[in-house]
């Protein structure tokens, strides 16, 4: 059953969606602190819905259309709010680039990217929908406690270990020089994904 989970789990955090462009474009952006502090907020949002699941308030979400067309219609709006922001913001330019490491003028603020991971992960109907399955088909009822806040603490550190290394990753010496060959088109370019994925929440 663990390991059913967290292929499960592994699988919803690894695709494509807002919290994966959130990260990749903060981090190649202002550094791999960026995208740690992200993945902290991201993480934090999970934890959320993980207690809500748990103690049956997704369920009442799902069951409330009204209630979870709110929910969703502001994940959207928070979304492309994120969008249009990323077009019309101006990334600062690197200091410098040397053996991979990226230094911005100013560091990044902890705070603020910890709360646009954390809204921008509870504020997606599809994660809510996706733990409800999880505690509610896949989890057995009666399973004991522990065993419980065993499957909550890996799926908290699968999530942010895994946008952990997308910030390792993509913050690589070679990564960032091409982003700043290009970043003309490569900031638009995430400003429009993040717009187009708001969009497809409201649809969803």
């Amino acid at each position: 059953m663990l390991g059913l989970i967290f292929v499960l789990h592994l699988m919803a955090v690894s695709s494509p969606g807002p919290d994966f462009i959130l990260v990749l474009k903060n981090s190649i952006q202002y550094g791999k602190k960026a995208g740690i502090y992200l993945s902290l907020g991201i993480a934090l949002g999970v934890s959320v819905h993980i207690i809500y699941s748990l103690t049956g308030v997704a369920l009442l979400l799902k069951k409330n259309p009204s209630l979870f067309q709110t929910v969703k219609s502001l994940g959207a709006v928070y979304v492309i709010y994120l969008g249009i922001k990323a077009l019309l913001d101006k990334p600062p330019k690197p200091v410098n680039i040397d053996a991979g490491m990226l230094r911005q003028a100013s560091s990044p603020d902890p705070k603020e990217f910890i709360k646009m991971g954390f809204l921008t992960n509870i504020l997606n109907p599809k994660a809510s929908l996706f733990f409800l399955s999880i505690f509610s088909v896949v989890i057995p009822p009666g399973l004991p406690w522990y065993m419980i806040l065993i499957i909550v603490i890996m799926m908290l550190i699968t999530n942010f270990l895994w946008f952990y290394l997308v910030a390792s990753l993509f913050t690589r010496e070679f990564i960032v020089k091409i982003y700043y060959r290009y970043e003309k088109y490569l900031a638009k370019a995430f400003g429009i994904i993040l717009i187009l994925l708001g969009l497809s929440i409201f649809l969803y």
